[in-house]
């Protein structure tokens, strides 16, 4: 019996250590919100070629609606979606002329034509509608989704993957999720679309070690991060300007946990958020999650609640930088 517990007592001491540890390790190897952008980072070209300064998140709006299209080697997929997208906000403002919008396709330091690819929209229908943001090197999708975000001029920010693989038109169902929020303070709200009613189908199509990963990223977003939200990753989310200042401002994950991050910073702020079931389909050529990056994630979800618990992080006044 005495072994027992000297057993239980060496363990407890043990994961004490571990949790101090690691507390140690998420402290000191923690980063600080980058905003600052490259000068070349700072414009965008119109039709003619001509440079123009990028607008701030901080204005006030000027349109209704802004696309934050974040794209990484997206040249082939990406035509897809644009011509999904464009045919559907072109449509909307024919029924709805005072409707205004724009698109910004962020290429996130791409190796290959996607800033060509883009930059053919904006030549079709102008600057005004379609700009592209070429960010000089590599951030990850959260630090694209963010550049292009603190760059938009809309009401509300839709963030939307280039692969297309959620129906352009759901936007609709995220602008009603965002509608029902009642109230909204300060006018802070967020709809996240979600595939949570698709888990059973793509439960059947995945490897049991890919089911197990998703599980345990589940119970680790719940645990450490996220609280009610079934579908954190689902890359169709729309914000309030308000919201998306709020959340950006202080995001510090630039990679694939972003999205849990800015979760976890809207729920500390109180920031209401609603799920909305989209459409979703698996696009050809989708880039599955490395399984380093998995284990990265994991790593990510530990970190963001404890860098924010110890003080290295901190949810950040929106400021304005250059």
């Amino acid at each position: 019996m005495d072994c027992v517990c000297e057993c239980m007592q060496l363990l407890l001491a043990l994961a004490v250590v571990a949790v101090i540890v690691v507390s140690i390790m998420a402290h000191i190897t923690a980063g600080m919100v980058n905003l600052a952008r490259h000068e070349k980072e700072k414009y965008f070209l119109t039709p003619t070629g001509k440079k123009e300064l990028f607008p701030s998140l901080h204005d006030p709006y000027s349109r209704d609606l802004s696309v934050v299209i974040p794209a990484y080697n997206e040249e082939l997929r990406m035509p897809v979606m644009l011509d999904e997208a464009m045919e559907y906000l072109e449509d909307r403002q024919r029924q709805q002329p005072s409707f205004t919008y724009e698109v910004i396709v962020v290429d996130d330091g791409s190796k290959d034509k996607t800033t060509e690819v883009a930059f053919r929209y904006t030549k079709w229908y102008g600057s005004d509608k379609v700009r592209v943001l070429t960010l000089v090197k590599n951030r990850g999708k959260g630090g694209a989704v963010r550049m292009g975000t603190l760059s938009s001029r809309g009401k509300v920010i839709l963030m939307a993957d280039a692969d297309g693989a959620t129906k352009f038109s759901d936007i609709e169902k995220v602008e009603v999720g965002l509608q029902s929020l009642n109230p909204k303070p300060n006018n802070m709200a967020i709809s996240c679309g979600s595939r949570a009613h698709l888990e059973k189908e793509s439960v059947a199509q995945r490897s049991v070690f890919r089911t197990f990963l998703m599980y345990g990223f589940h119970f680790l977003v719940w645990f450490f991060c996220v609280k009610g939200i079934k579908d954190t990753q689902c890359g169709f989310k729309l914000f309030t300007r308000e919201a998306a200042l709020k959340t950006f401002s202080s995001l510090h994950v630039e990679r694939w946990a972003f999205d849990v991050e800015v979760l976890y910073i809207a729920q500390c702020f109180k920031i209401p958020i609603a799920e909305v079931a989209v459409n979703w389909t698996e696009i050809e050529g989708s880039k599955l999650v490395p399984f380093w990056s998995w284990l990265q994630m994991g790593r990510d979800l530990i970190f963001i609640r404890l860098r924010y618990i110890t003080g290295a992080w901190k949810l950040q006044s929106p400021e304005k930088t250059d």
